[in-house]
């Protein structure tokens, strides 16, 4: 059973795992969005964390899909 994590609006810095739920993918997608390069990261040594202008630039690029 998993629980949901509240992530601050004012927070600067996400987990990958808090990432997911503010964008409702999974944890994995969210990995491999980062693996690919389609969403940007900071690391600092094994910690890896996405910025929230990284997160808002993701979404704003993402390309609506035709009906």
């Amino acid at each position: 059973m998993s629980t949901a994590i509240a992530a601050p609006v004012d927070q600067l810095l996400y987990t990958p795992k808090e990432a997911a739920v503010v964008l409702r993918f999974g944890r994995s997608t969210v990995y491999e969005l980062m693996a690919e390069g389609a969403l940007k990261y900071v690391k600092r040594g094994r910690s890896r964390r996405i910025r929230r202008s990284d997160l808002e630039a993701f979404v704003n690029a993402l390309e609506p899909q035709p009906n």
